[in-house]
């Protein structure tokens, strides 16, 4: 059993000695008052991998006695001041739960103690005009203390100011400004953990990166891909916990991200070398492929029971609603179920292993340390070409099944030209980020052409079990007529979103 909230606070250097304590910040802002919450004694020891994967991802497992929230406390870094913190209760190992939330990070590597930091609170809690908790102002004398073998001690004070739930992150630059003015300023440290890593010299078992088939030049097409591919790679390894809790949309951008990665890979096979990265982008497509099955089902859904809600009472004949709540029960659990033993999986570790090899050990061709103004428009025109045969191939086949199929195959090579278009975006400016907006409108309108057609086939069963059922398929029929025209009214749209994309001046402008 976990908890999770959001939490959003600045560490801040303690006010200098003979200064009385903690600040007054009466007035600042919205706060009327700070009253008095007590001392707390804290005890956490925080757990990580010998060469510290979590702290390297800023984020942070800790076991805390003391203090009202004792338990588990799994920290994961979310925008600017905040993180979400995953709570479990007080138990002698780490909990299941939290392992698992954090496997993308560790990889299956061995969790262990590794500091222990013990905190005396002296605690202040900001209130508005109504007696309403703002937000709280700690001062913490803390004593840090390596536990691996050859690690030191180390001790220090810090004043730290956490917003409560619901408050807006705007008070804290508020309660800054004030800060400031009393000549306090913020802490150099992120986190405890931080500090006490860094100030009990804590050893730490690190891989020593072999020696890749080149250096990385600054500026290089080489620099561009690999900096494209180890944000994507943080970004997947960041959007796990969320997929494996269900989160809204997370295993949906972990599906993209991988998508993402992908093709990079592909597009840019001058720049890295295809022996190494294709088994890569083989495993990603086999994890979106995983991922995909609850996606789809979720989309699905949710356009089908939207369609229901949007028909008048007197053109909803028979159980409609209860047949579909059975079908998306009976065909969601099955994705839910792909999605778990994917993320559960030995294969699911070992690609995330091979993307951090792949970042740290990149397997450079001769083509990592040429032009971005050649190397780069010349991958991203190919899969420009790419599309534009495919859109050709495919406004030539007839209204059907056989244009709708390759209406499909020209978005996915329209997802590749926009893909590519990110990766060179740094290098090659505003032409790179025209085209790939038009790529996306394009990918967009047959994106939309594409779920009506797999929609008309979720129907078309749907009608074909409620008949054998002996119940009315006419509701069925009429959203799949609604389906069909929504399918020819984005063909017809196409050629002018295709023309605006094939404009010769877009090439022209990558070409020079």
């Amino acid at each position: 059993m976990t908890q999770s909230k959001r939490e959003t606070e600045r560490k801040y250097e303690p006010p200098s000695p003979g200064t009385g304590g903690l600040p007054d910040l009466t007035g600042a802002g919205p706060v009327a008052s700070v009253t008095a919450a007590g001392p707390e004694e804290l005890d956490a020891v925080y757990y990580d991998t010998a060469d510290l994967r979590l702290a390297g991802t800023s984020a942070t497992l800790r076991r805390r006695t003391g203090g009202p929230d004792a338990g588990w406390h799994l920290k994961l870094p979310l925008t600017g001041d905040s993180r979400e913190e995953v709570r479990a209760p007080l138990s002698d190992d780490v909990p299941r739960v939290l392992r698992e939330l954090v496997v993308s990070r560790t990889r299956g590597a061995e969790l262990r103690p590794v500091v222990r930091v013990r905190s005396a609170r002296t605690v202040r809690h900001l209130r508005d005009a109504d007696g309403r908790v703002l937000a709280e102002l700690s001062l913490d004398e803390v004593r840090a203390d390596s536990l691996p073998a050859g690690g030191g001690h180390a001790e220090w004070s810090e004043l730290e100011v956490e917003l409560a739930d619901g408050v807006h992150a705007g008070l804290l630059d508020t309660v800054e400004r004030r800060l400031r003015k009393k000549g306090i300023v913020r802490a150099d440290s992120p986190s405890k953990l931080v500090r006490a890593l860094r100030e009990t010299g804590a050893p730490v078992e690190r891989e020593r990166p072999r020696p890749s088939a080149g250096e990385v030049v600054p500026g290089s097409p080489g620099a561009h891909v690999l900096a494209y591919l180890r944000e994507q790679t943080g970004i997947l390894v960041a959007l796990d916990p969320a997929a494996r809790r269900d989160l809204p949309d997370g295993v949906h951008r972990m599906r993209v991200t991988c998508r993402r990665l992908r093709s990079c890979l592909r597009s840019y096979r001058s720049v890295l070398d295809r022996r190494v990265t294709d088994p890569v982008r083989a495993e990603l497509q086999w994890l979106a492929g995983e991922l995909g099955a609850e996606r789809d089902q979720e989309v699905l859904s949710e356009r089908l029971a939207a369609g229901v809600a949007e028909l008048p009472d007197h053109l909803v004949l028979g159980p409609v609603a209860a047949r579909l709540r059975v079908w998306d029960v009976s065909r969601g659990a099955a994705g839910r179920t792909r999605t778990r033993q994917a993320l559960a999986s030995s294969r699911y570790l070992r690609l995330l292993e091979a993307l951090d090899g792949l970042v740290r050990r990149p397997p450079l061709r001769a083509g990592a340390a040429g032009k971005p103004a050649r190397t780069m428009a010349r991958a991203v025109l190919k899969e420009y070409d790419r599309l534009a045969g495919r859109m050709d191939h495919a406004l030539e086949q007839p209204a059907g099944p056989a244009r709708d199929t390759a209406l499909h195959q020209a978005r996915k090579a329209a997802k590749k030209v926009r893909y590519a278009a990110e990766v060179a975006r740094p290098a090659l400016g505003k032409p790179v980020a025209r085209l790939g907006r038009r790529a996306k409108a394009v990918q967009k309108l047959l994106g939309e052409h594409q779920d009506a057609v797999v929609t008309q086939d979720a129907l078309r069963g749907l009608a074909v079990a409620a008949h054998g059922a002996g119940e009315s398929a006419f509701t069925w029929g009429l959203l799949h007529g609604q389906e069909r025209a929504r399918a020819r009214a984005r063909q017809e749209e196409l050629p002018s979103v295709w023309r605006a994309a094939s404009d010769p001046a877009l090439r022209a402008a990558l070409e020079h």
